[in-house]
């Protein structure tokens, strides 16, 4: 509902607006990005491996625990958001679910690395249970947290602010999970613990609990309209209906492939196509320092000098493009060479997973614009069901084109043709081809039209804390 005010109640909202306070930025920022995220870093880079070599499962039956879990994940998230919109508790609409989250996130963190001592189908189910588990907690706490930023805080350039604090956060958490996870896992068996991962996990839930549970004191709902109380299907089809809102859509997808390729190439890229396996953490180095500084320097100075998270992602992607299009013909000439345009890429197209965030901000306010009700859940959760189609198309794509080409598992320096010009595609032609679909799609962001309505109605908001 939209509340006029008079002159000096509008300054008042205004001045009040205008202090968001570094708590509530804090521990935003490094909620999902904290702890969270160096569990799900670890989970991503070492799980697979540890399913097939220390608990003994086949690696058909391990991707397809992968495939289960995926998909599950994927069709739930629009049910969590729906049912965040429509929770009404004393204590708010989305703040409750980061009271459980962290003690359900670290229960199944630790439960996905106990290896019990169940026959091979016992172990299939046990795992299969324990990952869904963990997956629907993520999804539990993340449309929440994305839904309540929007609720907690009315400035865009406030919001964008959070946002990077978010973006650097999650880039120094992933690259200490990427990195560093067998010093840490060899710290705690050291010891004395037989599996160094369970205490990691814990470390990592509790560190969350503080960021979580900080989220909960200091975040107040303040910017919130009528939520429709219609089933999960009208809600979902109440956002859908703006055709609009479909090239922020495609923007999340593309953004999620383009990142998921930067990392999900670069082992087969460095093995089969530049045949130096000895090099490959070298690169993989690379490639996380680029994107840390991406997150933590460069995306800060890009929403400053270019203002809008919409110019600012286009921009990133045209020079990114122009990375690879360079390492495409020229990558194998030198390395060098190689690492140097592949690092100045990386700080270019890293920040894109968070700039695409800026989207979601958009759309909430488009959806309050246009239908008068608050759809912070629904819309988080389209979101989050993008991105995971984008990881699905990455994950498995990569795998369909190489398999495609005659690919031939160990074969360094025996791959066909074919095979190697697939790897030199995927690692830097693909990423122009989400790049180009990425941009035209921001460049349609409903917003733009909208810019100056959607304002006045912002400015009109009555403040509900």
């Amino acid at each position: 509902m939209e509340v006029t005010m008079s002159k000096d109640q509008g300054a008042q909202s205004a001045k009040k607006e205008e202090h968001v306070s570094k708590a509530f930025s804090w521990f935003h920022a490094t909620s999902v990005n904290g702890g969270a995220m160096v569990i799900a870093a670890v989970i991503s880079s070492y799980f697979s491996q540890y399913m097939t070599d220390h608990m003994g499962l086949a690696a058909g039956a391990a991707s397809l625990i992968m495939f289960i879990a995926t998909l599950w994940d994927a069709i739930n998230d629009p049910i969590m958001g729906v049912l965040a919109d429509r929770t009404h508790t004393k204590l708010g609409r989305y703040k409750p679910y980061f009271i459980f989250a962290p003690i359900l996130l670290t229960l199944f963190s630790v439960l996905i690395w106990v290896n019990p001592g169940f026959s091979a189908t016992g172990k299939f189910i046990w795992v299969l249970v324990t990952y869904i588990g963990y997956g629907m907690t993520v999804t539990m706490y993340t449309m929440p947290q994305m839904a309540i930023l929007p609720a907690a805080v009315k400035s865009n350039q406030k919001r964008n602010m959070i946002i990077t604090m978010g973006a650097g956060t999650c880039a120094a958490a992933f690259t200490i999970g990427n990195t560093f996870t067998p010093q840490l896992t060899g710290f705690f068996t050291n010891l004395g613990f037989s599996n160094g991962y369970i205490p990691l996990m814990i470390v990592c839930g509790i560190l969350s609990a503080v960021s979580f549970w900080g989220l909960f004191a200091t975040s107040k709902e303040r910017y919130l309209q009528p939520v429709n109380q219609g089933e999960t299907l009208k809600n979902l089809k109440l956002v859908l209906k703006h055709v609009e809102l479909f090239p922020n859509i495609i923007a999340w997808i593309m953004a999620s492939m383009g990142y998921g390729l930067m990392f999900s190439t670069s082992v087969y890229y460095m093995m089969y196509y530049y045949m130096r396996p000895d090099l490959i953490s070298v690169y993989m180095g690379v490639i996380s320092i680029g994107a840390l500084v991406s997150m933590v320097v460069l995306m800060p100075i890009f929403l400053k000098v270019f203002k809008t998270g919409q110019r600012a992602l286009m921009v990133s992607q045209i020079l990114s493009m122009i990375c690879y299009i360079i390492l495409f013909f020229f990558g194998k000439t030198n390395f060098t060479f190689l690492c140097v345009l592949t690092f100045i890429s990386a700080c270019t197209s890293s920040m894109q997973n968070a700039l695409v965030n800026v989207l979601v901000n958009d759309a909430i306010d488009y959806i309050q614009l246009k239908e008068g009700i608050s759809a912070n859940g629904v819309i988080s959760s389209i979101k989050g069901f993008a991105q995971k189609c984008g990881n699905t198309f990455t994950n498995s794509g990569v795998l369909l084109v190489l398999s495609l080409s005659g690919y031939v598992a160990n074969a360094i320096g025996q791959e066909p043709e074919s095979t190697l010009f697939a790897l030199n595609f995927l690692k830097f032609g693909a990423p122009c081809l989400t790049g180009i679909i990425l941009i035209l799609s921001v460049m349609f962001n409903p917003v733009h039209k909208y810019a100056k309505e959607i304002e006045d109605m912002k400015s009109k908001m009555e403040d509900v804390a």
